[in-house]
């Protein structure tokens, strides 16, 4: 399979660079407090989709500053049952740190994320850079070492109801963290629209689902981001992680919840939630 996915135009700023730091300081004290702040698209309905990755360039750059380890990316809203459950219809994407990353069978705090949710996806561990618009699904194959179960933990600091993708992006696409599972396959040794998933929470069965519901093939989601990333200045680098989206609704998670996604030949990947 050879397509490619390219980004669309991107729009210019609406927002002075004052305001994209307040809304920027406002977001990281949210994420401190655990709490979540009114709508940015509905006190700045100016705020175009260049603005609200501006936000989200000042939250990295200060979390580098002090300290933090970029690992890789997170890819959000590729797959019509994410779109249908937020109601945004195009992707979006995030930056993961180290301190995000979870192996499966760790028991993590619940109370130091908001709305926590829980997500079934692919990642891809790259082995060469990938940049630039246009990339195909072989040219995503080709820089990828190995693919591997995960579970995305969503953490959201802006309110949930009613949001766009203004929201989302700026709130760096609503990362809390990632859990990667133990299993991983080369990336060609099957194909990777066919990877069937089951979500259970405490051994019920919440949510299905399969892969090909991100844009047809995950790696199309990885070529979107490389697409979207060279319109920004920037690109994906060997070593880094790609989430590259869920495939699965999100599922709400509560204190004392274990979350287990089962996978289709790559093994399992587990949380407990405490």
């Amino acid at each position: 399979m050879t397509t490619a996915v390219t980004p669309g135009p991107g729009r210019g700023r609406g927002l002075d660079d004052a305001t994209v730091t307040r809304i920027a300081d406002e977001l990281a004290e949210a994420t401190r407090s655990r709490g979540t702040i009114e709508r940015i698209s509905t006190r700045f309905p100016e705020a175009t989709i260049e603005d609200s990755y501006a936000v989200q360039r000042v939250w990295r750059a200060r979390r580098e500053q002090a300290g933090a380890r970029l690992v890789g990316r997170k890819i959000g809203l590729t797959s019509k049952a994410m779109q249908l459950a937020t109601g945004i219809t195009e992707p979006d994407y995030g930056v993961i740190f180290a301190d995000q990353t979870h192996r499966s069978g760790e028991t993590l705090e619940h109370a130091q994320w908001s709305n926590v949710r829980v997500e079934v996806e692919l990642a891809f561990v790259l082995s060469a850079p990938l940049e630039g618009e246009g990339l195909t699904v072989d040219e995503v194959l080709d820089a990828t070492e190995a693919v591997v179960p995960a579970l995305e933990i969503l953490d959201s600091h802006i309110e949930l109801e009613g949001r766009t993708i203004v929201d989302t992006i700026s709130d760096n696409a609503a990362l809390g963290a990632v859990v990667v599972g133990e299993d991983e396959i080369g990336p060609r040794d099957r194909d990777l629209s066919w990877v069937g998933a089951l979500c259970l929470v405490n051994d019920e069965i919440i949510e299905t689902g399969v892969s090909g519901g991100v844009l047809g093939n995950p790696a199309l989601g990885v070529a979107w981001l490389a697409g979207k990333l060279a319109q920004h200045g920037d690109r994906l680098e060997a070593g880094e992680l790609v989430l590259a989206g869920s495939f699965t609704r999100p599922v709400w998670v509560r204190p004392g919840d274990v979350v287990r996604a089962e996978y289709e030949g790559l093994g399992a990947v587990e949380v407990t939630f405490r």
